[in-house]
């Protein structure tokens, strides 16, 4: 096997323990998606909810993240 395939299994495998992490502690985080620049409309035959501040905050810290792990 070419060395490629295995770094992208590895890759694929980390991403997916990070992922079951995430989910399996996001309930432990009442706050996320209920911060103040959350929108969350509701009627009476619709719902609309728009995380904006939960996933500019995500977006901050996974693009730090990435940036310290995958810095060469």
């Amino acid at each position: 096997m070419e060395t490629w395939l295995g770094k992208l299994l590895v890759g694929f495998g980390l991403f997916s323990v990070v992922l079951g992490l995430i989910l399996w502690f996001a309930p432990k985080a009442p706050w996320l998606g209920r911060l103040p620049g959350d929108f969350r409309i509701q009627g009476e035959r619709f719902s609309f909810f728009f995380p904006l501040a939960t996933c500019l905050i995500l977006s901050i810290l996974l693009t730090i993240l990435l940036n310290l792990f995958l810095r060469r």
